[in-house]
């Protein structure tokens, strides 16, 4: 019997999200929506600013209640401790103790996760982000918000999670940096990782994602590849079919 759960676990989807619910007081933020994301695949969420994104994103990771349905995480409901063990978060404002230096803030998050600190990999993986690596010597507090992001986006990708949740992963990223991070979005893909992202751009949602969503007034408006959203609103570009589908 044991064995039967681990393995069907172990084939369930990265993110199932069934009926979910949430509001803010008298104010549905998310209407009942399923979504289902499936191991191996990078995934784009969309929306307009009070759309709801960052709201289902802390659903999802426990920071708040939801107030009907269900999350699971790998297989695990999202509310139990384990089902963020193997997960990475980069939250949309990211901001790392100030009095901490690069090198620290590296070293405690990969502690938390029992991992050892290795110094020619923080440093690649910083060089890969465009993240000088002798910032790694700097406070936190002396960084600029483009540095500060790719300090959080290498915490991330250091930890060797198997799901990476990334909320506007994008900000405060320059063009080089930001070519480079679709970059190591790429090569985590080619891993076998999940990446579940939000995002405002969606030129970079067509270019990296198998699958997008719209979330639209706290509902699911569209599921689907970014040349099915276009075929199914007439769009001549993602963009012409995005506005087509919230409208």
């Amino acid at each position: 019997m044991k064995h039967s759960v681990m393995d069907s676990s172990q084939s369930a989807p990265a993110l199932d999200i069934h009926q979910l619910a949430k509001n803010y007081g008298k104010l549905p933020v998310l209407q009942p929506l399923n979504l289902s994301v499936q191991r191996g695949e990078c995934f784009g969420l969309v929306g307009k600013n009070g759309a709801g994104k960052t709201t289902l994103i802390k659903c999802l990771l426990d920071f708040c209640d939801i107030d009907a349905g269900a999350i699971h995480i790998l297989g695990i409901p999202h509310h139990e401790n384990r089902a963020r063990n193997p997960l990475a978060f980069l939250p949309e404002s990211f901001l790392p103790p100030h009095a901490l230096t690069g090198r620290d803030f590296l070293q405690y998050m990969l502690a938390l996760r029992e991992l050892p600190y290795v110094e020619e990999q923080a440093c690649a993986l910083c060089a890969a982000l465009d993240l000088d690596p002798q910032a790694l010597s700097r406070q936190a507090r002396s960084y600029s918000k483009g540095m500060t992001q790719k300090l959080g986006l290498a915490a991330c990708f250091l930890s060797q999670a198997e799901l990476f949740v990334l909320d506007e992963p994008m900000s405060g990223l320059d063009p080089k940096a930001r070519a480079l991070l679709k970059r190591q979005l790429a090569l985590l893909k080619q891993a076998g990782k999940t990446v579940f992202f939000s995002s405002h751009v969606l030129a970079d949602v067509e270019e990296i994602c198998d699958r997008m969503a719209i979330l639209h007034d706290g509902q699911l408006a569209f599921v689907g590849t970014a040349a099915g959203c276009r075929a199914q609103f007439h769009g001549a570009t993602l963009e012409e079919a995005y506005l087509s589908c919230i409208e």
